[in-house]
């Protein structure tokens, strides 16, 4: 019995090992994955800021573009974005989109607000679908390493409703990367694009309710909207410009997701490792104490054995059982 259970606990060991080599084999690529996804998200910061600068300078000069600024009045419908995973093993990066989507659609259901759903990765499609939410659009294979095509198809899918009117606003739920220590899913609105004046309103305005004087910290810093000639004209040119920041927002959170994706996987896959270590040790002390029984067990019946035949010697020479000359 002792035997066997070595047996079986030896082959569970060994499976435990190879099980191993595959968890700090995939901890050691996402490793390698997030170095290359910051410098990607750093690479595209700076286009990233100079769009949405320009955009904003530029509605803010054309009189037409006023639902493109600021907070709708009224929101009857939202085109909701969600940016998940393609693949698993990654911990709770998945799972913490999906509670922060289903909160939203809860919000907007008890607000009377139609949702329109679409997502980003597979394992996003099957949960909502699996749960009967339907899905109006989904796109696959472009979590892991996102391209500016990607976002390009995924940014005329949400634009297109709100330039139709369709939706009132575009929202989108994904995970920021804000440090290989720090990642959080945040939920934030994609289009109308923020106001800077509403912003500068509040900060202009003091605790005792007086005006305050603005700050800059320099030319390079300030913002000069609303004094710009165009050529040509602002409408022209946001026609134009629209479509591309939000194809560099989309991209930004494309990017941001998948460093935020490889960061969950090589924290997950390193725990992995560990807890398979430990499964080692531990039945490796199971086989051991196996092992120590099964020859304590041997020993015993050895020396039952020679016992036995001791006593039986002893016997046969006193001529109790063995009589002589037969």
């Amino acid at each position: 019995m002792a035997g066997g259970q070595e047996r079986i606990l030896r082959r569970r060991i060994k499976s435990i090992q190879s099980t191993k080599k595959i968890t700090k084999a995939m901890e050691l690529i996402a490793a390698s994955q997030i170095v290359r996804a910051q410098a990607r998200i750093a690479a595209s910061r700076p286009y990233q800021d100079g769009m949405a600068r320009i955009v904003l300078e530029t509605a803010l000069g054309d009189p037409a573009a006023g639902n493109l600024l600021g907070m709708p009045e009224r929101v009857e419908r939202i085109a909701l974005l969600a940016i998940a995973a393609d693949r698993g093993l990654c911990g709770g990066y998945n799972t913490s989109v999906f509670r922060a989507t289903e909160r939203r659609l809860q919000r907007a259901g008890e607000d009377g607000v139609g949702v329109r759903l679409f997502t980003v990765g597979k394992k996003a499609q099957n949960y909502f679908r699996y749960r009967g939410q339907p899905v109006e659009r989904s796109f696959l294979g472009m979590s892991d390493r996102p391209s500016f095509e990607d976002a390009r198809s995924v940014a005329e899918a949400v634009l297109s409703p709100f330039a139709g009117g369709e939706v009132d606003q575009v929202l989108v739920v994904s995970t920021r990367f804000h440090s290989a220590g720090s990642q959080a899913v945040e939920e934030r609105q994609l289009l109308p694009l923020d106001d800077p004046r509403a912003e500068q309103a509040a900060e202009d305005v003091s605790g005792d309710g007086t005006p305050a004087v603005p700050v800059r910290s320099g030319d390079s810093d300030e913002l000069r909207l609303g004094y710009t000639e165009f050529e040509p004209d602002a409408e022209s040119l946001l026609a134009n410009l629209g479509p591309r920041a939000v194809e560099s927002e989309v991209f930004s959170a494309l990017l941001e997701g998948a460093a935020a994706f490889f960061t969950a996987r090589q924290r997950a896959m390193a725990a992995a490792t560990e807890n398979a270590e430990e499964l080692v040790k531990k039945y490796s002390r199971i086989m051991n104490r196996a092992r120590q029984d099964t020859i304590t067990t041997e020993i015993m019946e050895i020396v039952g054995g020679a016992e036995a035949l001791r006593a039986g010697s002893e016997t046969d020479e006193g001529g109790l059982v063995i009589q002589a000359g037969a």
